[in-house]
């Protein structure tokens, strides 16, 4: 009696909520984000088992459904640091179901230039926390940003030049140990002495290499790209203030078709004009939104003292007051979505395509990034005020993980 009572309770909240479910079946209706049809969508044992276009829906209703969103590089959240010297398996537990009402159905926790012993340890807390039932399935990767990079100030930007070294692969080969082989990215400069054989091992590996806080030249950046590098990391990013207007970083990956780079379109982080230039120089099928967040984001306002370094939390973006250089972002993925449509009069389709569709396919993580039959049910439903996203309901694995309501 008692399970029959909790199944009609269950029963009762969710069609309260406008959604029906049962055990492993569930079906939620809204706004198809590509096309803006009605649709009803059915789940089944955490996959997607049925969609059904609708002739209307709520007249009333501005409920938009698409795929979960995917960062691939977002470096903490409300208050846990994955670099940092306290994390836990709880903290990840804690910053991915803070990520869930953001929208975020997946995401590559990063671990940026610090102690290696620090580093290695938190790789481990990660590949544990990757284990978790509850939370697991919203972490297929890590993102490893660091310490192969520039030492130049500008473009090592907030990473410590006293961590920073050339590439050694044995040292990398006991952080995949130690993250279990969870390190599917990794970001690091081409210009570096041993930069180039240790791409090819890398791809060798399967891990995706992106180039980041680099002053790579040409010749480094085009020799990095013929080993296998594929992603550009915050591109506009990671560089200097003042670079030589013809001979600089940044125009040789935009020239390269074989670079996807990623943008941080928060609406800080790079001007307007810059977000519309790279837009139009990559389009929507080669560019990937990612937040860049840091744990401070979802906090309030002021300064925090994190280790060595004393960082200030605007509204809007963290800063390194001292060097004078953002530290990074403060917003999740799902604002860069707004932003970006607002900077490029993208489509709605558009965005959801660079914050999840892209990089779902980077990554070879073929059931996620779409609303397709047996996709996995990563779902949000969401409206847009003045292109600002406000998520209501967020489910994983057809599971409902968050409710505005």
């Amino acid at each position: 009696m008692i399970f029959k009572y909790t199944s009609v309770l269950a029963l009762f909240f969710f069609y309260n909520m406008g959604i029906s479910q049962s055990m492993d079946k569930s079906d939620l209706e809204g706004i198809l984000y590509s096309d803006g049809g009605w649709v009803n969508i059915s789940t089944k044992n955490g996959k997607i088992s049925g969609i059904n276009r609708l002739s209307k829906g709520d007249k009333g209703s501005k409920i938009y459904v698409a795929p979960g969103l995917l960062d691939v590089q977002i470096n903490g959240y409300m208050g846990v640091d994955f670099s940092g010297p306290d994390l836990t398996v709880e903290g990840v537990r804690k910053a991915t179901k803070a990520l869930w009402k953001a929208g975020v159905t997946t995401y590559f926790p990063t671990i940026i230039t610090s102690d290696f012993k620090r580093m290695k340890r938190n790789f481990a807390i990660l590949a544990e926390a990757q284990k978790d039932p509850e939370i697991g399935g919203s972490i297929p990767g890590f993102h490893l940003e660091g310490p192969y990079i520039s030492p130049l100030p500008g473009f090592r930007g907030a990473h410590l030049e006293k961590y920073i070294k050339n590439p050694d692969w044995d040292e990398f080969q006991e952080l995949q140990k130690a993250a279990n082989n969870g390190i599917k990215l990794i970001t690091l400069a081409p210009e570096l002495e041993g930069a180039i054989p240790f791409i090819r091992n890398c791809v060798a590996k399967g891990i995706i290499v992106a180039l980041g806080h680099h002053n790579g030249s040409v010749v480094d950046i085009e020799r990095a790209i013929d080993a296998g590098a594929k992603m550009a990391t915050h591109l506009g990013n990671g560089c200097a203030n003042e670079i030589n207007r013809h001979h600089n970083p940044l125009w040789p990956q935009l020239a390269d078709d074989r670079i996807t780079p990623s943008i941080i379109a928060d609406g800080f982080h790079l001007t307007k004009e810059e977000v519309r230039s790279f837009y139009k120089v990559k389009g929507p099928n080669k560019t990937i939104l990612v937040s860049d967040a840091l744990d401070l984001a979802g906090l309030p306002p002021g300064e925090y003292t994190r280790g060595e370094r004393t960082l200030l939390l605007t509204p809007n973006v963290v800063k390194l007051p001292k060097e004078n250089v953002l530290a990074g972002a403060a917003s999740p993925i799902s604002a860069c979505v707004g932003v970006i449509m607002d900077y490029t009069q993208c489509t709605l389709n558009d965005a959801i395509q660079m914050a999840s569709t892209n990089p779902a396919k980077m990554f070879s993580l073929n059931e996620l990034g779409e609303i397709g039959q047996g996709k996995r049910a990563d779902l949000i439903l969401f409206e847009l005020d003045d292109n600002k996203v406000i998520i209501h309901k967020t489910f994983v694995s057809g599971q409902l993980v968050y409710s505005k309501d």
